[in-house]
């Protein structure tokens, strides 16, 4: 079967039902106590700097851990799972000291143990056909906020530097097979901006084009990006990339992330999309919502017609996946609405001026 017919085959399933997302990839990976060695490999065991903690790089070092963990959460129920590619990017990545070429492989490599997955989990069960995202993280660096706090101007990094790194990512993911791209966790919608960018930059240069999932945060209780864009004014900065689906991840538990996600879903003309963390960390920074909570809570906005596709962040599990699968099973997925023509606008606050 070709890309875009199982592309065809997504956006199918996303109007019969509501899809599932995988959950944590960091949680998984800490519980597998991997040594310094096994993040090494043979490729970099003469690299300079401790390599232990970044994830990304066992997609080369480890193929065999992230291919289980892809199997773990489309045993689960996931109809979707990511690629470990989260901080994949030349930038995010110098922290490591890796260069491009390394970076580009730990995308390829990740977008083809995905894809791999979802291939051998579709044939398998061809009545549920499984997809791979590839994961287009935040930075370490923000266009929109001072890198000095006695320097409003000060910035580390300049657009066409995100525009770079991200166009790089996206050429190695888009060849090593994923389905669509999830650009997520962002805390500044003018990063997000670089990346949606770069995606249609190459799309208008011959490259395949891949549906679009735009995936922001929420901080705090406050109901803003780290940016400090309300969710209906990050909503107007991103729909003219036309997305697949937008929502939020990350930052916090179901619970607090509701109003969030009920907004969206009403000013949103596509898919809304919501995978929180385990509720809140505790004082040790592990998190202790049972995956049975983490489900009753999503069941809820399920029920009420808020969502399109839900999953699991931060501290969720294959379990709490299996869990949220089972109860979203045979609920109608949200309605997308038709919203009136109008100039919309946005900059921390949003802006909407019908004739």
């Amino acid at each position: 079967m070709t890309r875009q017919a199982r592309i065809a085959q997504l956006h199918a399933a996303a109007k019969a039902r509501i899809l599932v997302l995988d959950g944590s990839w960091g949680v998984m990976i800490q519980r597998r106590d991997l040594s310094e060695a096994d993040f090494r490999g043979d490729r970099f065991t003469a690299h300079n700097g401790q390599m232990k903690g970044n994830n990304d790089i066992l997609c080369i070092t480890r193929p065999d851990v992230i291919a289980d963990l892809h199997d773990q959460y489309f045993a689960a129920g996931a109809d979707i799972s990511e690629t470990n590619t989260f901080s994949a990017t030349t930038i995010a990545q110098d922290d490591y000291h890796l260069h491009a070429d390394a970076v580009w492989d730990i995308n390829l490599e990740g977008a083809k143990l995905a894809r791999a997955a979802a291939d051998r989990w579709t044939e398998k069960e061809p009545h549920k056909p499984r997809f791979a995202a590839g994961s287009i993280g935040p930075l370490n660096k923000m266009l929109s906020m001072s890198s000095d706090v006695n320097d409003p101007g000060a910035r580390s990094v300049t657009f066409d530097q995100v525009y770079e790194a991200y166009r790089h990512q996206v050429k190695a993911l888009n060849e090593g097979g994923v389905h669509l791209y999830l650009i997520e966790t962002i805390t500044d919608t003018l990063n997000c901006k670089a990346a949606i960018k770069a995606i249609k930059d190459l799309e208008d240069e011959g490259l395949e084009p891949l549906p679009i999932w735009i995936s922001g945060t929420i901080t705090d209780r406050s109901g803003r990006t780290l940016s400090g864009q309300t969710a209906e004014a990050f909503w107007n900065s991103v729909r003219h990339a036309k997305p697949f689906a937008v929502g939020f991840n990350c930052a916090l538990g179901a619970d607090l992330m509701r109003p969030f996600i009920a907004e969206l879903a009403r000013v949103a003309d596509t898919l809304v999309a919501a995978y929180p963390n385990a509720g809140l960390p505790n004082a040790m920074g592990q998190y202790d919502e049972e995956p049975h909570e983490t489900a009753h809570f999503i069941e809820e906005w399920a029920r009420s017609g808020l969502v399109n596709i839900v999953g699991g962040c931060c501290g969720t599990t294959p379990e709490h996946i299996r869990h949220v699968a089972e109860e979203v099973a045979g609920v109608t997925p949200r309605a997308i609405p038709e919203r009136p023509v109008a100039l919309r606008l946005s900059g921390l606050e949003p802006l909407e001026m019908v004739a």
